[in-house]
């Protein structure tokens, strides 16, 4: 038990090693052990949230050497959480790749362990180099998987992604330097401390390190003006890739809520709340740029990128509150978003398959094989993502606008997650009567969708109606988890060398 933490990072670590040998492999060897690695990650991250869920900060610290000093893990009932919707989207993601989306170029499996080898150390690292180390990880095995299967569109929005993600990481080293050399100390408990008692001429450069970070994580968040790259770059992705992509921008908003509860939050003296007064305004436009986005995109994949941007500005209104109340709705409104997203781009490869040539262009175009079951599944996520209930949607949405302070806030973010919710319902709606109802002829192309594709894509959208069933302790776990990251105090006795 005492090692439980280090495992997530072990397994696909281990897993994409052995894959790497995949010369020597058959493919399917390789898919056999790549399923099994990633179903593995599911029940792992269900025992370590039942761990977490007794409220204590379990430290790892890798080689023994004690904080702050040494490289540390740290589990708590965030970072648990986490594994868990990762674990899952994961694992259907990979479900669906099995069916022949894997053969489309080298080492798919190897990557896809990778990736998760990155996501999963960024969600459990307490130390503020180590999160740079786990991003660069998980973003080189994605530009590997943007690319996998090549074509131009790939390639075009695959130099574009890597451009500015590189950029991205040398302003992420510029602020992790700034910090150490102010502090001695990249343990973010221990810079908690440090940023705490730092006098009046250390403040402004530490400022500008945590504006650098902002700046980083807003772009790995694709938090506008940031964002230009998500559109293309999940749109030209394969099915299985795009859906797993779905958590990418997660890890960009979990580093912004750990970073500024933690370092740069309200124990932090002079820079107390430092991102607060940003975080509304970019939620509200960030907003409003993905439903414009929805509602002008000509194909499919593009809409549901933007549908990405939009989850990524509601879920900052929610931290942006910098509430309990803000954050627990956040973080439910988060696994909504994630598995309906996952879900829906891999439907949207089933809808164009069946579509020949057009692929998933909103054009009017031949009937579908299977237009009964893709067009339940279609309007089944789509009130989800537009906030109607009784699907989840709606009740993530209802916790964020009860999170509100009531007075002018709340008028103004009531409007705009309504109004936003109208505009997506608009755009999903025109789409779904342009692929479902306006067709002409008989279909072509493929014929029914593969079973398992389908097991695979309707097991992420039912998640949605599995988050209304067990709302109660899911709520529960999210108010829980909401109050431990407000409660500072167990936190900062880990840069003491204590474990709470």
């Amino acid at each position: 038990m005492m090692h439980a933490p280090i495992l997530p990072i072990l397994l696909p670590l281990f897993a994409g090693s052995l894959l790497l040998l995949g010369h020597r492999l058959g493919r399917s060897m390789q898919r056999r052990l790549s399923l099994l690695a990633t179903w593995a990650l599911l029940p792992l991250s269900v025992w370590l949230l039942v761990l977490a869920g007794d409220d204590q900060l379990r430290i790892y610290a890798l080689g023994d050497w004690a904080p702050p000093f040494g490289i540390i893990l740290l589990l708590d009932r965030l970072s648990a959480l986490m594994l868990l919707v990762t674990a899952l989207l994961a694992g259907f993601a990979v479900l669906y790749a099995v069916r022949g989306d894997d053969e489309r170029g080298p080492n798919f499996h190897a990557l896809f362990q990778f990736q998760l080898l990155g996501i999963n150390g960024a969600f459990l690292t307490a130390d503020l180099f180590n999160l740079f180390v786990f991003f660069e990880i998980l973003l080189i095995a994605s530009y590997a998987l943007l690319m996998h299967g090549n074509g131009a569109a790939r390639v075009r929005a695959g130099m574009h992604y890597v451009l500015l993600n590189l950029l991205g990481s040398s302003f992420f080293l510029i602020g992790v330097g700034t910090l150490y050399g102010l502090t001695g100390t990249l343990n973010m408990a221990d810079l908690a401390r440090q940023v705490a008692s730092a006098d009046a001429t250390q403040a402004p450069l530490l400022a500008a390190a945590g504006y650098l970070l902002l700046l980083v994580f807003g772009l790995k968040a694709a938090v506008l003006p940031l964002y230009f790259w998500l559109p293309r770059a999940y749109a030209a992705a394969s099915a299985p890739v795009a859906a797993l992509f779905a958590i990418m921008t997660k890890v960009g908003l979990y580093a912004i809520l750990r970073v500024f509860t933690l370092i740069f939050g309200s124990e932090a003296g002079e820079l107390a709340d430092l991102a607060q007064p940003w975080l509304w305004p970019l939620a509200a436009m960030t907003l409003a740029a993905g439903v414009f986005g929805a509602l002008a995109a000509r194909s499919l994949q593009v809409q549901l990128a933007y549908l990405v941007v939009v989850s990524v500005g509601t879920l900052l209104v929610g931290i942006a509150l910098g509430t309990a109340e803000g954050f627990a709705a956040a973080l439910y409104y988060l696994l909504h978003s994630t598995l309906v997203s996952g879900g829906l781009f891999l439907l949207a490869d089933l809808i164009a398959r069946q579509r020949g040539e057009l692929g998933g262009e909103l054009q009017h175009g031949p009937s579908l094989h299977q237009p009964a079951l893709l067009g339940g599944l279609f309007f089944f996520a789509a009130i989800s993502v537009a906030g109607l209930p009784p699907l989840s949607g709606f009740l993530g949405k209802l916790m964020l606008l009860r999170a509100v302070p009531a007075g002018s806030p709340a008028l103004l973010m009531w409007s705009v997650l309504l109004v936003g919710g109208l505009g997506l319902l608009i755009a999903l709606s025109r789409s779904g009567s342009t692929l479902f109802w306006r067709t002409s002829g008989a279909p072509v192309a493929e014929g029914a969708a593969d079973r398992l594709r389908i097991l695979a894509c309707a097991g992420l959208l039912l998640g949605s109606l599995l988050m209304v069933l067990a709302a109660a302790p899911l709520q529960a776990y999210v108010q829980a988890t909401a109050r431990q990251l407000l409660d500072l105090s167990p936190y900062l006795q880990i840069g003491m060398g204590g474990a709470a």
